[in-house]
């Protein structure tokens, strides 16, 4: 593969509806759409995930601007590049930066898929031609319009309803819930508001018959999960602590988890995730893959890793109309019935649509073999 070049679409999108957990409310996202060019013109299309604040993880919008921009892209374009996994191989040397990791490595593998006339899911080695899909739900102002939400998304045929929650919307909040719908697939998704201390309250959850709880405790942690496993019923689901196939491969053996949150860009990729993926099935540990309010560039990645045969669970990409009045593909993303169909079209299988783009556009970088990269590595 000979990349000429790379760019990065700097986008503000506002989002349909106000998005709240308990790092606060979101009422637009800012996002990082990759390009990657061949020597043909042919294009690849990663996104990078990372938010506007260090909230979800350490990583954020200006600080993986400035990795792609200053490291990561320069050492691609520079370096000789058979298949997207030597991206991995290339970054390496540098710690963490996930975000910034994802959505280069993304754009290379649509890049790659799209050179060798493939599906991105046929690149990946995924099989399925359609994916299982849940929604995630954020809190409401009160519990009652949650429950509007969730009878919204249950006619509309998903197959489980996440919901956000924190101490003060938790137990009556789920009570609520299972009273009005007591039998959907439901889950908890708690982005790590509680601690050991809560540990009753995270024991009276058993009752509401939960898919799972996702990511109870302290971001990071394993250790004090592994305690919680042991005392409830429910699964604990561990996202933000897994960050590496290293973190996940500790979790496991620790029995910190019953289930894993597969988020590309938090693990820092596809060929990660693969690993991931590969590690998790033998030891029967179930997936599914998360959501980071991505546009359409972003969905596409997380459905084909979905098609992967161990990612079991319906995972959180919904329709891009569930986020979006206007998405930056063509065509959008859709879920039917809690279903999405994998496209048969080379790559992740949609246009991106620089018309509808041009209305989100802040900025647009574009790095070349001129940008210059100097490093040295220790031993």
């Amino acid at each position: 593969m000979e990349i000429k070049e790379i760019k990065l679409h700097q986008l503000e999108m506002d989002l349909k509806n106000p998005f709240t957990t308990s790092f606060g409310t979101q009422t637009k996202r800012f996002i990082t759409i990759v390009e990657a060019v061949n020597a043909d013109g042919l294009s690849g299309f990663g996104e990078c995930v990372a938010g506007e604040d260090p909230l979800y993880s350490e990583e954020f919008m200006d600080s993986a601007l400035i990795a792609m921009k200053k490291y990561f892209a320069p050492i691609i374009i520079k370096n000789g590049i058979s298949h997207p996994d030597d991206v991995w191989n290339l970054l390496v040397p540098f710690k963490k930066n996930n975000m910034a990791k994802a959505g280069l490595e993304g754009a290379v593998w649509d890049l790659y898929a799209k050179e060798n006339g493939m599906t991105l899911a046929e690149a990946v080695g995924g099989k399925k031609t359609e994916v299982d899909v849940g929604v995630s739900l954020g809190l409401e102002d009160t519990d009652e319009l949650l429950l509007e939400r969730i009878k919204e998304k249950v006619e509309e045929g998903y197959k489980r309803i996440k919901v956000k929650i924190k101490p003060g919307r938790d137990i009556e909040m789920l009570r609520k819930i299972r009273d009005k719908f007591p039998d959907i697939p439901l889950m908890v998704d708690a982005n790590s508001a509680y601690t050991l201390d809560d540990i009753e309250l995270l024991k009276a959850m058993d009752e509401f018959n939960l898919m799972m709880i996702e990511q109870p405790l302290a971001a990071g942690d394993i250790v004090d999960h592994a305690k919680l496993q042991k005392e409830i019923r429910t699964p604990v689901c561990l996202d933000e602590s897994i960050d590496s196939y290293q973190a996940a491969k500790a979790s496991i053996e620790l029995g910190s988890c019953k289930i894993i949150n597969v988020k590309v860009g938090r693990v820092g990729g596809i060929t990660e995730s693969k690993r991931i993926h590969d590690l998790a099935a033998e030891h029967n540990i179930p997936l599914w893959c998360g959501g980071m309010l991505e546009a359409g560039v972003g969905r596409l990645h997380n459905v084909a890793i979905t098609t992967l045969s161990n990612f079991t669970l319906p995972g959180d990409t919904a329709s891009s109309s569930r986020y979006w009045e206007e998405d930056i593909i063509t065509p959008e993303v859709v879920a039917e019935n809690g279903v999405v169909k994998v496209s048969d079209q080379p790559g992740i299988g949609a246009e991106v649509d620089f018309d509808k783009m041009k209305q989100y556009l802040k900025q647009t970088d574009t790095i070349t073999a001129d940008n210059d990269i100097d490093m040295v590595f220790f031993d």
